[in-house]
């Protein structure tokens, strides 16, 4: 009796791999979910450090205040400006100056550095152009003299008298974040608009947050910080 192939014998086996074209959709899909999840986690982190670093500064005004009171002397809270090319410090470190007492308590005319300074999370900086000081005005420069010459420069300045209130009462303090090539300010990107933090300076020294971003400032017609 002759033996007859099996079912499975005659199924012809065919080992088909992609297709040029299934392969390009696939690396299409690929390339469209990982720039999604870059502009996820950028999104991330200029929220997260925004958040740390509006906190931290709040922190410095307070220490400034305290410092202010507890000494009996006025203090300033500087944002560097001193080198536009220095990506570490410009418009992203904060210090704290006091102003010199002779031996009788009465003022002098010098400040000294009396902190090691706080410095923004990258991609985060002080907005010169949205932080006001007195009704609406942007807080403006100053060119400061200190004892050791390298710290020597211009600032941006915030400052509390021997009581520890505001000189600026309502004055705001807004950082957000963005880019800085090198030698240029801070630009806001497209990605960034919303990415802005700030609070005010009361007359009494004591800090609150903003919360509304229309406090802060026309985000959507800002192009530099």
């Amino acid at each position: 009796m002759k033996k007859q192939p099996s079912f499975h014998s005659k199924i012809r086996r065919v080992h088909k791999g992609f297709s040029l074209v299934e392969l390009l959709i696939v690396i299409l899909i690929m390339t469209i979910l990982m720039t999604m999840g870059a502009m996820g986690i950028r999104g991330l982190t200029g929220g997260k450090g925004t958040s740390t670093g509006i906190a931290n500064a709040e922190a410095v005004f307070s220490e400034a205040r305290a410092t202010a009171q507890g000494k009996g002397t006025s203090t300033r809270i500087l944002i560097d400006a001193r080198d536009i090319n220095d990506i570490g410090t410009y418009l992203r470190r904060i210090v704290i100056a006091t102003q010199d007492l002779n031996p009788d308590g009465t003022p002098k005319t010098t400040w000294t550095m009396s902190s090691r300074g706080y410095t923004l999370p990258d991609g985060t900086f002080f907005s010169r152009v949205l932080s006001k000081k007195v009704e609406a005005t942007p807080v403006a420069e100053e060119s400061l003299s200190f004892a050791k010459q390298t710290d020597s420069g211009m600032y941006f300045v915030y400052e509390f008298n021997s009581q520890g209130i505001c000189i600026t009462p309502g004055a705001t303090f807004v950082i957000g974040s963005g880019s800085r090539p090198r030698g240029q300010v801070p630009i806001i990107n497209g990605s960034a608009k919303r990415d802005f933090a700030a609070f005010s300076i009361w007359g009494s020294g004591e800090t609150s947050m903003l919360r509304n971003t229309s406090q802060i400032g026309a985000l959507d017609s800002l192009r530099n910080f």
